[in-house]
């Protein structure tokens, strides 16, 4: 594992993901590392999912001038890589990942959950283990946030661990309907109504790797998800008393209904204005 020093009273964001690039917008802010897949101890990442993801949450924007900046700028990444080069993973190595949250959340402050990973699952029993292994960290009060996946618009899409009744589930607003219309949604199979909310997936411009340090586009509900972890993230800097049940009822107050049906949009967009001003 790599970790690396560092000081102040920012919140830690964990995220599950293909690893990250030592991107200049982290700003020395990668936390913790932890590769999960080839034991390698200093971050990387051989598809760029997880840098672009990191980046929507906590990038700084340097490289941009302050254009392409995340939604909490200030927080620290532990960046847990959980999939392979090709975006490929196993649901083991995800409840591994979030074993190894229980045991390091206060070391490096883990109030958020970021999971832009989603599977279908092969078995109910498998599924199970997933949900089970979101549901424990949420009841323990952090805030996990996860993604409604691609696999729309069929009814019953949304993807596993985004289909647990406690996690936030998120979805894209900008790809709901039409051609891009890939946004998953509900019901779940024990029919709860899902996603909660939903925020922009496509083409969001965020950090890539390589060098000279750079960005690019990406789009999914992959990238819609952590927006919402990101604006929960800087909420915590700011009122760090709040629980993961205020956190979520203030985005249920806080979203713009769009007139789509709650299994396809939850209970709106996200309004980061509202959301914040509540």
């Amino acid at each position: 594992m790599s970790e690396i020093r560092y000081t102040g009273k920012g919140i830690g964001v964990a995220v599950l993901d293909t690893g990250i690039f030592p991107h200049v917008d982290f700003d020395g802010r990668i936390w913790a590392f932890y590769d999960f897949l080839s034991y390698r101890r200093l971050p990387y990442d051989d598809n760029g999912h997880g840098t672009h993801v990191s980046g929507i949450i906590a990038g700084s924007g340097k490289t941009s001038g302050g254009k392409y900046r995340g939604m909490a700028p200030e927080c620290g990444i532990i960046a847990l890589k959980v999939l392979d080069r090709y975006g490929n993973g196993n649901k083991e190595d995800v409840i591994r990942a979030l074993s190894w949250i229980r045991s390091h959340r206060e070391k490096y402050r883990i109030r958020v959950v970021n999971i832009s990973v989603g599977t279908t699952c092969r078995t109910k029993g498998d599924q199970d283990l997933l949900l089970k292994g979101v549901d424990d960290l949420w009841d323990e009060g952090l805030n996990i946030v996860a993604a409604a996946g691609n696999l729309g618009p069929a009814p019953g899409s949304v993807t596993a661990p985004g289909s647990s009744k406690k996690v936030i589930t998120v979805g894209s607003s900008d790809m709901l309907e039409g051609r891009i219309g890939v946004s998953g949604r509900g019901p779940t199979a024990e029919c709860v109504c899902k996603p909660d909310i939903v925020a922009p997936g496509n083409r969001i411009t965020s950090c890539i790797p390589g060098y000279p340090c750079t960005y690019g586009q990406k789009s999914g509900t992959s990238m819609s998800t952590p927006l919402i972890s990101g604006a929960i993230a800087c909420m915590l800097e700011k009122n760090p008393d709040l629980s993961n049940l205020e956190i979520k009822k203030r985005l249920m107050d806080s979203a713009e209904d769009l007139g789509f049906p709650q299994n396809q949009q939850g209970w709106g967009q996200f309004d980061c204005q509202r959301f914040f001003s509540l």
